[in-house]
């Protein structure tokens, strides 16, 4: 099962939406369809939703039996110690920055204390 919400999209797209899914309110749509027709419909959503947002919710063999996708929101999932959780900016902050990734300090020190071809063997 999936739920798409799609906010300030062009009324074509949702009308594209309605052939797979049923619009239960002006831009909540609900179905149940593949997994291949999903990735489909949500690669569809983001190349036709121009200035507009979409959010998609399905159904999936993770602890919490969901998973999202978001396009153009504000609102991000953030995996925490895998649960998925919706990390949302505080208010009057800047535009969204990039989250950085790799290796946080302290393992970056730790790493140059300890260069792996330094172990014992």
């Amino acid at each position: 099962m999936i739920v798409l919400v799609v906010t300030a999209c062009p009324e074509g797209l949702r009308g594209d939406l309605t052939r797979w899914l049923l619009e239960i309110s002006p831009g909540t749509f609900v179905g149940n369809v593949s997994a291949k027709v999903r990735e489909a419909l949500w690669e569809r959503t983001c190349l036709y939703a121009g200035s507009g947002r979409a959010i998609l919710v399905y159904s999936s063999d993770s602890e919490q039996r969901l998973r999202f996708k978001v396009h153009k929101h504000d609102w991000e999932p953030v995996d925490l110690e895998g649960l998925t959780l919706m990390m949302r900016p505080l208010p009057g902050s800047p535009a969204k920055s990039k989250r950085t990734t790799g290796w946080s300090k302290a393992r970056a020190q730790v790493r140059s204390r300890n260069p792996p071809w330094r172990t014992k063997m």
